[in-house]
């Protein structure tokens, strides 16, 4: 495969070795100096890694978009993308997710300061008809067990999850049914024992889906509002606070997104503030979150 020049872009080493990382502020999103933020990461149509940092202010900031690295991926072919993660190492930060092109899933890998170490990984094939993709990589500050939880929606409704092990190997395939009406998810709740996602149905409703990280597979799924969420085709999300969210929704057919600022999630109860329309064009094929593995934490059920 043929990834273009794969050269680091001229922003992209400023932004990285400066640290403009999604932001963990405690309280709630405010107007004063401790406003929550979202670091949301795109593939644009020419396979450049991309970052913006969106702020939670009323109405919305945006930062503006800056190019990471160019040329990553092949034109217009980057379909789904995790979480993508970086990592403090002591040549700079060290970058690394995965995303499916066409029918086929690849790891990325690079390093901030080293541009020849650009690299896919093909992983697999049979990707075609999956819509989703996710990653939930929970790491305790202190004692317990770090686990690694990769989920893939599949057109016909059913979610699958593989454990990775301790070689990151992908196994413990597990898989639950039920989710056709399901357009897009966001994770917004990694721990110990289970992982939780935002969805927004076809027909416009949000919910949460709970999935407890025992087997079998037995996600718990819950109402949050019954309608007007259809426009999204993508929802990501970030903590704010130390119990809420941050989350943006795009509409990929007006290229607008909008900013919300979610309390601890409770069914219909969950609280949801609406910020305003986010500045900016948002044409961008795929989008994600930009994660920092040190201090990368979700709490939002």
């Amino acid at each position: 495969m043929k990834y273009g020049s794969m050269t680091m872009g001229v922003l992209g080493a400023a932004v990285l070795v400066a640290g403009l990382l999604p932001g963990t502020a405690a309280g709630t999103p405010s107007t004063g100096s401790a406003q929550c933020q979202l670091g949301l990461g795109s593939v644009s149509a020419t396979g450049d890694h991309q970052w913006q940092d969106l702020v939670a202010t009323t109405p919305p900031t945006n930062r503006g978009v800056a190019t990471v690295i160019r040329d990553l991926y092949p034109d217009g072919q980057v379909r789904l993308s995790t979480t993508m993660v970086q990592e403090p190492t002591p040549g700079g930060l060290r970058v690394q997710g995965y995303v499916v092109i066409g029918s086929a899933l690849y790891r990325t890998r690079y390093d901030s300061m080293v541009p020849e170490s650009v690299g896919l990984q093909r992983i697999g094939g049979g990707w075609g008809p999956f819509i989703a993709l996710a990653e939930s990589r929970y790491v305790p500050y202190r004692g317990g067990s770090a686990r690694t939880s990769e989920y893939g929606l599949r057109n016909d409704g059913v979610l699958f999850r593989w454990t990775r092990d301790a070689n990151g190997a992908w196994g413990k395939l597990a898989s639950a049914p039920g989710f056709s009406a399901v357009k897009t998810i966001a994770l917004i709740s990694k721990t110990a024992t289970y992982d939780t996602f935002l969805a927004t149905t076809k027909g416009g409703a949000l919910y949460t889906i709970h999935i407890p990280a025992s087997a079998p597979m037995k996600p718990v799924v819950k109402k949050v509002r019954g309608s007007t969420w259809q426009g999204f085709e993508s929802l990501v999300a970030e903590k704010c606070g130390s119990q809420g969210t941050l989350l943006v929704g795009i509409d990929k057919d007006t290229r607008t997104a909008h900013l919300y600022a979610v309390g601890h999630a409770a069914g219909t109860a969950t609280v949801i503030r609406g910020l305003g329309k986010v500045p900016g064009s948002f044409d961008a094929p795929v989008y994600f979150r930009w994660a920092t593995l040190d201090f990368d934490s979700l709490f939002g059920e």
